[in-house]
């Protein structure tokens, strides 16, 4: 079955701000299935999950917070209310990224909130940007965090991140397999600094991607850090793109 198509509600955070239940009901006029979520709530946590709920809209993840030291009970709250079990860290600090022992450091504190996460019944993944993708010490560091993290810890592959570093996203994909459950597709230039794009009008071969994924990928997220243009309609056009090509499930076949 087609894999089925979200929203990283960090996209639209600008409208969120102003307008967060209007700009969500928009969301799911367009036909997108689910929504991952970024700190913000509306309301609150619990209001913006009824919400989700009325429009048919699946919570599935949330990017937060490690729930470790004084945020731990209020990181845990927060994904009770919403009523989320995937619990996804979207930064850690790049700083650590540049020697292989920051590298296993930040693997150390990854699985120590992946225990909590564990003994709360949720889930915790891992979300990249360019830095995971760049040779430190003649390695990757993502090939070491495999090897020092807990098998449960789960990649959210963000395949623009991974292209801008140098690497091909589509072997990444592929090779991780079933530790790479949800994939972050996103479009554009692949280059520092530059406006991202609607998906189809950048250099990603994405359906390269959504094919190497095929077998394991449970969400296609969508997700535009910035845009070189109006970023409502460039979540729509991504929406037409992956719908249209029959790369995604929707809850509309066309805008």
């Amino acid at each position: 079955m087609t894999t089925p198509i979200a929203l990283q509600l960090y996209t639209l955070r600008d409208l969120l701000a102003q307008d967060f239940e209007g700009t969500v009901r928009k969301v799911a006029d367009m036909g997108y299935i689910g929504v991952e979520t970024a700190d913000m709530f509306g309301d609150s946590p619990a209001s913006a999950a009824r919400l989700f709920r009325e429009l048919g809209l699946t919570m599935m993840g949330a990017h937060s917070p490690l729930p470790l030291g004084n945020e731990k009970q209020a990181v845990l709250d927060t994904l009770g209310a919403l009523d989320c079990n995937r619990l996804i860290v979207a930064w850690q600090p790049p700083e650590k990224y540049t020697s292989l022992h920051g590298i296993r450091s930040i693997c150390d504190t990854l699985n120590e909130g992946a225990a909590v996460a564990r003994a709360h019944g949720l889930s915790l993944g891992y979300h990249n940007h360019w830095f995971e993708y760049q040779p430190v010490e003649n390695r990757i560091p993502v090939d070491v965090m495999l090897e020092h993290l807990d098998p449960d810890v789960f990649f959210e592959v963000d395949v623009y991140w991974v292209q801008t570093a140098g690497q091909d996203p589509a072997q990444v994909v592929r090779r991780l397999g079933s530790r790479a459950p949800l994939l972050h597709i996103k479009d554009g230039p692949c280059q520092m600094d530059v406006a991202m794009t609607a998906l189809g009008e950048g250099v990603v071969d994405i359906p390269g991607v959504v094919a190497a994924g095929a077998a394991s990928t449970e969400w296609l997220v969508v997700e535009l850090d910035q845009c070189a243009t109006d970023m409502t309609q460039a979540v729509h056009k991504s929406y037409e793109y992956l719908i249209g090509r029959g790369l995604a499930r929707g809850n509309k076949s066309q805008l």
